[in-house]
């Protein structure tokens, strides 16, 4: 019997404890799934909605996009969005304490916030100034104003074509940015005559494409190319010395010279050097010691290398024109020119690709054109004649690290189809 009574309560015991022991694991799992359940909600669930665009979230506003129309200023957007002329004076004040509002393009979208209350007042007003570049005012109590400026993502790409027409049109056929044939013109401007380029030459690019906001907006380093033109391939490995990025060949040389192949980026020789040539205008035959680049009205013209300004004006024959001394040897003219860049004048110094003018057809002249003159030692030369020499090559103290970058980016555009 005593026996029994023992046993009853040492079975009755154990329940119990069993019975704490099943309560405190379920009350372990419950709050662990709570923690687990919370944590999802606040940081995943609910964050991931929330859409935002320069900082402001957009759900929350009803939004107006509109481009801006000639002729209009920054104060006339904001009084015609709303604004008391207090609060316009206020916001455009402190804008042009961090933008030059005198910039602001017509044509360059604006957005305008609106509350989603029953007053509908402006919250924000952003002003896209370029594709990374805006100006945010935050009009929620007193104005405040910030110049800000997007991320911008780079992607590694490769691209290659074969020209059929022109360097433009070939980037377009082969649905690459058109500003490529801009930068390539840039990298091989003393090695490649691109006036001259014929159907069957191709090149090989290995660069970063931008992106912001998962749209493309240009074109960023460019680390290696090939240009095959007349059936030469010509190399170019971009490398940094001296704390400056250039374009080095194969043999570490700078693709470099002392002058630029042409004075204008994209045109067309309409006339080249001749000792006996019939002049449109004169109706006689004489000398015509120059290269006529026929373009249209406006096109920049850049000085082919550094030098000094040593004559600027106008005559009946030439036109408007500038003539520039480079060294002791070589001078450089650009006649028939419709205007100067600002500031311009006798006695500047100019840097190699400065703009010094601009295509005219003043003076003798049928239409818009430049005719541009080089001398030797003071006697005329045929400017597609001259052979510069190039800028200082790879130090030998770099060799190392160029040969090794060469080499990887050489195998790269070997794997790059044309």
């Amino acid at each position: 019997m005593h026996f029994k009574r023992i046993t009853i309560i040492t079975s009755v015991v154990l329940i119990v404890v069993l019975a704490g022991l099943i309560k405190s694991s379920e009350s372990r799992i419950i709050q662990r799934n709570k923690n687990i359940y919370a944590v999802g909600i606040d940081h995943n669930i609910i964050y991931h909605d929330i859409k935002k665009e320069y900082g402001i979230t957009i759900d929350s506003f009803l939004i107006n996009q509109n481009r801006i129309k000639r002729n209009y200023n920054l104060a006339r957007l904001l009084t015609d969005a709303g604004l008391d002329n207090q609060t316009v004076a206020k916001a455009t004040y402190r804008s042009a304490e961090v933008f030059d509002i005198r910039k602001i393009k017509a044509g360059n979208n604006y957005k305008l916030y609106y509350t989603k209350d029953s007053t509908e007042s402006l919250a924000y007003f952003v002003y896209k100034h370029s594709p990374t570049e805006y100006l945010k005012i935050n009009l929620q109590g007193d104005p405040r104003v910030i110049l800000g400026e997007k991320e911008i993502r780079n992607t590694r790409k490769t691209c290659s074509g074969i020209i059929s027409s022109s360097l433009w049109a070939t980037m377009i056929e082969n649905n690459i940015d058109p500003m490529m044939s801009i930068r390539l013109s840039e990298i091989y401007a003393w090695t490649v005559d691109f006036f001259g380029l014929e159907e069957g030459d191709q090149f090989k690019v290995i660069y970063d494409e931008q992106y912001v906001d998962s749209i493309a907006i240009g074109i960023g380093d460019i680390y290696a190319a090939s240009f095959t033109h007349r059936g030469e391939e010509l190399y170019a490995y971009e490398f940094e010395q001296n704390g400056t990025k250039s374009f080095f060949d194969e043999k570490g040389k700078s693709l470099r010279r002392q002058f630029l192949k042409a004075p204008l980026k994209f045109s067309r020789i309409s006339s080249g050097y001749s000792n006996s040539r019939f002049h449109p205008i004169l109706k006689i035959r004489r000398p015509h010691r120059g290269v006529d680049y026929a373009a249209p009205r406006g096109t920049p013209i850049y000085s082919i290398g550094d030098g000094t300004v040593i004559a600027k004006g106008y005559t009946k024959s030439a036109g408007y024109y500038i003539k520039i001394k480079h060294n002791s040897v070589y001078t450089s003219g650009y006649n028939h020119l419709s205007r100067y860049p600002k500031g311009i004048k006798k006695g500047q110094r100019v840097s190699q690709s400065d703009i010094v003018g601009y295509v005219g057809a003043t003076g003798y002249a049928t239409g818009p054109h430049l005719d541009f003159r080089v001398w030797k030692n003071g006697h005329p030369v045929d400017p597609l004649k001259i052979k510069a020499p190039p800028v200082e090559p790879i130090y030998e103290n770099n060799l190392s690290a160029f040969e090794n970058r060469k080499k990887e980016f050489f195998m790269e555009l070997g794997k790059i189809d044309s």
